[in-house]
């Protein structure tokens, strides 16, 4: 099992690179060099959150709320620490993670499981032979802290490499896992599996871009984190990371919306040309999934200088409690 991952506060980046990235895709979706971030949803208005990686495109706004929302919520109230959002970005690009768009012809290089990783769930870097793993430069920004999550898109094919705890070498990288989604499916990561995320899930679909917000439309569930979560993961999550079985502990994918009346009432807190105004609208009409152990009510954005952090601090009011649970398709899959 992968171990909780280092507190989200305040990472630094040791680089920073955002070349070639833009905020929609070719199609006008969510995307990021050219590629739409995994198929938009074709489920009706209302249902229930998904259980594929369209989850992340899904507008969950009329999804009912799940029955037992309020008992989920009075636990997650009581884990300490923050109660109220937090984004956890900014800092004129020191605070975020970094993710890298490279072209058709970027060439691959070698990439290696640490000794202390997990090969046997890791897509690449596993020992096999053939060519070189995957096509992602040495000099790609690393996010700071502990997860040091190296992100990079591969536009022409529309591939999307994560690292967890990455390390640039000589001539190649060594991580303790890695993950490769193709874009254009829908499909999860095997069962049981980790990611580059506690959550088994990708982590770039689920970041507040700067090009997005500055387009005026965040069409996207955001990644989220809390620091006490239960031994289970509801789909498209794969994995957990936590020894605890309180029922109403957030799983691992539990998803997250807020309340109609909260966002009627404080919609207009929020200038139409604000940075905030984007995000606000998205946790309403797309919400939270929890993809990783961290600190509470932190949400996560790409690493990028043009950040308003009074803007988007923002949001730093909007209190937990405003948030319901959201009925899923898939049930908590979980060994407890």
């Amino acid at each position: 099992m992968r171990p909780i991952a280092a507190i989200a506060a305040g990472t630094m980046l040791l680089a920073c690179s955002l070349a070639g990235a833009v905020g929609v895709s070719a199609g006008g979706g969510p995307g990021v060099g050219g590629c739409a971030l995994f198929p938009t949803f074709a489920g009706p208005p209302g249902a229930a959150s998904a259980a594929d990686q369209t989850a992340w495109n899904q507008d969950v706004s009329a999804t009912a709320k799940h029955p037992r929302s309020a008992r989920h919520m009075k636990r997650i109230r009581r884990l300490g620490g923050n109660r109220r959002l937090h984004p956890d970005f900014g800092g004129g690009g020191a605070y975020g993670i970094p993710y890298r768009v490279v072209g058709a012809a970027e060439p691959r290089v070698g990439v290696r499981i640490g000794a202390g990783g997990w090969p046997g769930e890791s897509d690449f870097g596993i020992g096999t032979t053939g060519p070189p793993d995957a096509p992602i430069p040495l000099d790609t920004a690393i996010e700071g802290g502990g997860d040091r999550h190296v992100l990079v898109v591969q536009s022409g094919a529309c591939e999307l490499f994560e690292m967890y705890r990455a390390f640039p070498g000589s001539g190649d990288w060594e991580a303790d896992s890695t993950a490769h989604w193709d874009l254009s499916s829908p499909a999860r990561h095997p069962e049981g599996w980790t990611s580059a995320d506690a959550a088994g899930l990708p982590i770039l679909p689920g970041l507040v871009r700067y090009e997005e917000v500055a387009a005026g439309a965040v069409e996207h569930a955001i990644r989220a984190t809390f620091s006490r979560t239960r031994r289970a993961h509801i789909h498209p999550a794969t994995h957990h990371a936590s020894s605890r079985c309180g029922r109403w502990l957030p799983p691992m994918g539990l998803r997250l919306r807020l309340k109609r009346g909260y966002y009627d009432r404080h919609i207009q807190d929020f200038g139409p040309a604000s940075q905030a105004r984007p995000i606000f609208e998205a946790l309403y009409r797309y919400g939270l999934l929890v993809a990783d152990n961290g600190s509470n009510w932190f949400f996560t954005g790409a690493a990028d200088p043009r950040w308003d952090d009074d803007d988007v601090g923002d949001l730093k009011d909007v209190p937990g409690k405003a948030f319901v649970v959201v009925e899923a398709q898939a049930p908590a899959t979980t060994p407890c």
